[in-house]
């Protein structure tokens, strides 16, 4: 439940850092969550029960990025965790995490310096790194962090035959919208299947 809860609030904040609608003040709170999550979650997921403030800052880390996507929208990664969730009776946080690594890397593209921004707030050291660098630096932070507190990284249960229903469902979610990068029903068949 914390790893769960914890990825899905730094998918709430890096799809409304990246969302269309973002703005300075989302921006703002997305990255603290972003920074907070990256710094807390390992210690509340390592030994919550015994360690109040990094609850008490996931807490907060979470509404931040709340508040964040409240107000810049969500994107494809929750269309289509939505969808894998119910088809595969997975935790909301757990299909996140599956997905958002792919997301990222389909989204890079149209998010011209703003992976520098997130590698940062997550610990990365971007000196000398070049575009292509810091948004691989970025993809690979968030998917070491679901290492670390124990989600897996594909969906064995994922087959070839479930593609085209969750690609479809997925492209007709309410939160495409609000993604950098528009996705076609091809494309959301491919991240899907990235995922096996």
């Amino acid at each position: 439940l914390t790893a769960a809860s914890g990825i899905d609030a730094v998918t709430h904040a890096l799809e409304a850092y990246a969302s269309m609608l973002a703005t300075d003040y989302t921006d703002s709170l997305a990255l603290r969550s972003l920074k907070m999550v990256f710094e807390y979650l390992p210690q509340a997921y390592d030994n919550g029960p015994h360690n109040p403030v990094a609850r008490e800052k996931m807490a907060n880390a979470a509404t931040m990025a709340g508040m964040a996507f409240a107000n810049a929208f969500l994107g494809i990664c929750h269309s289509m965790a939505h969808k894998l969730g119910a088809f595969h009776h997975l935790p909301h946080g757990v299909a996140n995490a599956i997905i958002l690594p792919v997301v990222m890397e389909y989204n890079a593209e149209a998010t011209g310096d703003k992976y520098k921004y997130i590698a940062e707030a997550m610990g990365v050291d971007t000196t000398g790194m070049d575009q292509a660098a810091y948004r691989k630096a970025a993809v690979d932070a968030v998917r070491q962090l679901s290492i670390d507190v124990g989600i897996p990284t594909k969906l064995e249960a994922m087959k070839e035959e479930d593609l085209q229903f969750l690609a479809e469902s997925a492209y007709a979610d309410a939160c495409a919208p609000g993604n950098p990068r528009p996705a076609s029903l091809e494309e959301f068949r491919e991240m899907f299947k990235k995922l096996m």
